[in-house]
Formats: structure tokens, sequence, C-alpha cells
């Protein structure tokens, strides 16, 4: 499984929404990714850019898209983006690896 963070503003339509109702939205995240076969880590609401920050542990690229996709065309959101992360041990094997790797890499000269 791979680890994503999902980063979302609300519509301003939302944010009344939300407001004049107050709700948990954690449970309806946490059906959209389970149905694509995920796992919803951690959610946060926040200050700043985003107003919502989830971790999430999905099978594969693609199903995190269609969670992604979803999500977005709810109309909910004014904007939304997904990184692929991965752990520090996962960090460290990939460091490993590119000490490998950079042996056979040849960097433009001029």
């Amino acid at each position: 499984m791979s680890l994503y963070m999902f980063q979302a503003s609300y519509t301003a339509q939302a944010i009344k929404a939300l407001v004049n109702n107050p709700q948990n939205r954690e449970g309806p995240a946490r059906t959209v990714i389970e149905a694509a076969g995920g796992k919803l880590l951690s959610m946060y609401f926040c200050f700043g850019t985003s107003d919502v920050v989830a971790i999430i542990e999905a099978p594969d690229d693609k199903a995190m898209a269609s969670c992604s996709l979803a999500i977005g065309a709810s109309g909910a959101f004014s904007s939304g983006s997904t990184t692929s992360i991965m752990t520090a041990a996962d960090a460290m094997d990939a460091m490993q690896a590119a000490q490998a790797v950079s042996a056979v890499y040849k960097p433009a000269t001029g």
C-alpha cells in the first residue's frame, strides 16, 4: 500500500454549510476512501492555503486518483492536490538505492 497526502480547500458555499450545520466530515471521507480499497489514517482541518489535510493509505495511484476525482467532482472544494509520500524508512531505502544508481549517472557537461 502507498501513502498519500490529500490537501483541499472548501468552496465558500461548503464553508457556509459547515458553519450553518456543523458536521464531522471524517466519516464521509473514510467511506469514499474505503470504497476505493484505501484507509484514512488521519484527517485534519487547518489554517492556511488548505482547509483539510488527510493522510491516506491506498493500494495504488489509480485507487487514490479515484478518491480524489470523486471528492473533487462533489463540488465541495475549490482546489485540491494529492502528493505521494513515503515513510522515513522508505526514504532511507531510496537513498541507499540512489548510491548504486548514481554510479552510472553521467551529468550534463559544458
